[in-house]
């Protein structure tokens, strides 16, 4: 059998006062940077059309400079 909800709460409570909330923190954002950047990686590549903003933008600033 698996783990019951007691048993989870205990390690959860251990887990918090060796590394302390902060630190938890910390790892969670780091795990979920780590699989954000996974899933990014082996999604297939698409050609990415520029935004009309950025073409704009660069249309603009090309007359501008000196």
């Amino acid at each position: 059998m698996g783990p019951k909800f007691w048993e989870l709460i205990i390690v959860l409570a251990i887990v918090i006062l060796l590394f302390g909330p902060s630190r938890l923190a910390g790892l969670g954002g780091a795990v979920g940077k780590a699989m954000r950047e996974f899933k990014d990686a082996t999604k297939p590549d698409e050609p990415k059309a520029p935004s009309p903003s950025a073409a704009a933008d660069r249309s603009g600033s090309a007359g501008t400079k000196a």
